[in-house]
């Protein structure tokens, strides 16, 4: 990695209107909160876009919105992270590459928190729910879909972590570990096709969001002071975009 790659921050980076032009983008969790704010910022900025969520209803919506915009047509990937198995996994994949023939961005935004509670008390089903679908959900559809990133001239892998991903924090459980995991994934997959593809693999920590899980989270905070969204998606575009060509590996902070 050089010195330029070390001092890069999406922070920074102003995307122009035709950012993500050519590009076809998947994103888990895509029919509210995060996923959805940043669906439509990719097509807003003219990115093909593949929903995927497990919900047909709320996906549906979302590409309804898409549909009274200038953006390209979005197309849904119906995958539940929880409880889909294999060939559902493989469905996806196939529908990808016979309607685009590539992928040149997957973000893994879709995540549940869990409970906060202490190690002693957390109960195993919802410890054994929140790796599946925060981490290893992510793992098994980066591999199914790897092949089609390997296609792209320019792809990029943008996984979700936590400030709590970083650092533990006392009764954060399934989630923090998860969210640990996720970073050392990211870090394991970049080594692993840095010099080998033109796939790069980062992580971004959103930070605090205005959104139903962080509502979850923290419950007596006033949730209208928190940043919404849709204000936070330039991190996300310069990250799936052409400016972040060869930086991987990393993590980043979409808030200051």
């Amino acid at each position: 990695m050089n010195d330029a790659t070390a001092e890069f921050d999406p922070r920074d980076v102003v995307p122009r209107a035709d950012e993500l032009v050519g590009r076809v983008i998947a994103i888990t969790g895509a029919s509210d909160g995060i996923g959805r704010a940043l669906a439509l910022a990719c097509a807003q900025h003219g990115a093909e876009v593949v929903l995927i969520g497990r919900s047909a209803q709320k996906l549906q919506t979302v590409h309804a919105e898409l549909g009274k915009s200038a953006a390209p047509e979005a197309s849904i990937g119906l995958l539940d992270l929880e409880n889909s198995l294999a060939p559902a996994y493989d469905a996806l994949a196939d529908a990808i590459r016979e309607r685009y023939g590539r992928l040149d961005g997957l973000v893994h935004n879709a995540g549940i928190l869990g409970r906060l509670a202490p190690i002693e008390q957390y109960d195993v089903p919802t410890w054994c729910r929140v790796l599946q679908v925060n981490l290893t959900a992510a793992f098994a559809l980066t591999q199914v879909l790897l092949p089609l990133l390997k296609v792209s001239a320019d792809a990029s892998v943008l996984f979700t972590s936590s400030g709590v991903g970083r650092r533990g924090r006392a009764y954060w459980g399934a989630y923090a570990v998860s969210k640990a995991g996720v970073e050392a994934l990211t870090q394991i997959l970049a080594g692993e096709l840095e010099n080998l593809s033109k796939v790069r693999v980062n992580a971004i920590d959103p930070g605090r969001t205005r959104t139903q899980m962080r509502r979850q989270a923290y419950p007596a905070e006033a949730l209208e002071s928190l940043p919404l969204p849709a204000s936070l998606m330039g991190p996300y575009i310069a990250l799936l975009g052409p400016a972040s060509r060869g930086v991987t590996g990393q993590r980043f902070e979409c808030q200051r």
